[in-house]
């Protein structure tokens, strides 16, 4: 569950309910209803989808419980206040439910429920809406034509002047450990609003990023020694699969250069140096992923000469051995044709002269090859 992965004020207190709280959801998924909330009048539903909620004045958190309507009704009472809204792959119901109380646009809602989006920044009004792709490596001892090597989810940001919502969809980058860090050890960077939050989180997709292209180079690194090693090389279907691996992840990183550029441009100039750091190790993971596409087509390129140069090697033997035995073939041919006036049939020695000759052409024949490196 979201809920064990992430932690926050949803999870700090009442620890009696949160034993009964996944057996509860479980059911009402299976049931098709909510957490037993009513939903009232223009009052939204907080659903299994919400993993924290928290309000934050002048980098400090408010404390108690607030569910996602009264968190902003906290929160615009205040100047200095802002509501940060977390989710994890929330239904339709609930994405709409949290859109009419917060003003997010139809278009965004959708984009967040389905996370099926490329990269992107979008403005509606006031609020700002960042897609990106996040990335995770997946542990595997060996590399076959079925490993999976990256595995790849949606992170959607709202930004507006009083929230930042934060929608996950997958199990990489996860957000407590980000919370608990702003809240505990960078209060000052917290108290700059709501795209302090959404830097922190795309600082977080980003180091994941990187992390993935560093063990990703560990893996090309194997299936390079295993291509040139004397012993079995590496199966050309392992690198096929290790080539898709690598697309997909590619498609997460190099599509969020252009959103991640016009962030730079638009935020508040005291974060702005903040992504322009992000950006700078974007940069860097996109010149990894590029050479790492470069390198793995060299890779592929000499497996499939490796492949051709055996292939040549086996017809060299085979032709070779052939050789050999058309020297038996045509001995055999000729004293086969039984003709009565050949004089060889009627010399004593005839039959053992007939093998050594066979023999010692043989050998000959097969000292030449070998020479060759035919056999």
């Amino acid at each position: 569950m979201s809920d064990e992965r992430e932690s926050g004020a949803w999870s700090r207190s009442k620890p009696l309910s949160r034993a009964f709280a996944a057996p509860v959801r479980a059911m009402n998924r299976f049931l098709g209803t909510t957490d037993g909330h009513a939903a009232g009048a223009g009052k939204p539903v907080a659903g299994n989808s919400v993993v924290d909620c928290g309000v934050y004045a002048g980098g400090v958190r408010l404390p108690g419980e607030f569910t996602p309507d009264e968190a902003l009704r906290v929160a615009c009472a205040r100047d200095d206040a802002f509501v940060w809204l977390g989710l994890h792959e929330p239904g339709e119901d609930e994405m709409t439910s949290v859109a009419h109380t917060y003003g997010l646009h139809e278009l965004a809602v959708e984009d967040a429920v389905k996370a099926e989006q490329r990269p992107k920044l979008e403005n509606f009004g006031s609020v700002h809406f960042l897609v990106m792709r996040t990335a995770r490596y997946v542990p595997h001892r060996e590399l076959t034509e079925t490993s999976q090597v990256v595995e790849t989810g949606q992170m959607m940001i709202f930004v507006g002047e009083q929230f930042v919502i934060t929608v996950r969809h997958g199990d990489a980058s996860e957000l407590g450990s980000v919370r608990t860090d702003l809240e505990t050890e960078r209060a000052a960077l917290l108290e700059q609003g709501p795209w302090a939050v959404a830097y922190a989180v795309t600082d977080r997709v980003v180091d994941h990023y990187v992390a993935v292209a560093d063990q990703v180079e560990a893996d090309l690194d194997i299936i390079e020694e295993g291509v040139f090693s004397r012993g079995a090389a590496s199966p050309i279907q392992a690198i096929y699969q290790m080539k898709r691996e690598l697309v997909e992840f590619r498609r997460a990183v190099v599509p969020l250069q252009r959103p991640l550029a016009t962030v730079v441009a638009i935020v508040p100039k005291r974060i702005g140096k903040y992504f322009r750091d992000v950006q700078d190790h974007l940069t860097r993971t996109v010149e990894q992923v590029s050479s790492y596409d470069d390198l793995l087509n060299s890779i592929l390129q000499a497996r499939l000469a490796q492949v051709t140069v055996d292939q040549n090697n086996d017809m060299r033997k085979i032709a070779a051995w052939a050789g050999i035995a058309t020297a038996w073939a045509a001995g055999a041919g000729i004293y086969g044709m039984n003709f009565p006036n050949m004089p060889e049939f009627r010399w004593t020695y005839s039959y053992p002269a007939w093998w050594a000759l066979i023999v010692l052409v043989s050998v000959l024949l097969y000292r030449a090859f070998r020479r060759n490196d035919w056999l």
